[in-house]
């Protein structure tokens, strides 16, 4: 069993995540290894918050190139999580 620090990396605060939270959806980057499951408790635990839905996404790396040779990122897993009417997590 990871901590819920292990599964939850980082929440993702972009122009398009912004636009999300009004309505109460949060986008967090997670473990790849990380469930659905994994990721509701995690959010509750760390966020104090109840989670009504969660939607992952697989993000493939993108092929980068340095001078000659050919390079690619790292996948990283996305997480789309619904939060209940009324909550909200305090973004900095």
């Amino acid at each position: 069993m990871y901590s819920p620090y292990d599964i939850i990396i980082t929440l993702i605060h972009s122009e398009k995540s912004a636009r999300m939270e009004e309505n109460g959806c949060y986008q967090f980057s997670v473990a790849i290894s990380a469930t659905k499951i994994d990721i509701a408790r995690a959010v509750e635990k760390i966020y104090k918050v109840k989670v009504v839905s969660v939607n992952t996404i697989i993000v493939r790396g993108k092929m980068k190139r340095v001078r000659t040779q050919l390079g690619k990122k790292p996948d990283w897993k996305k997480a789309y999580v619904k939060l209940a009417k009324g909550q909200k997590i305090e973004v900095k």
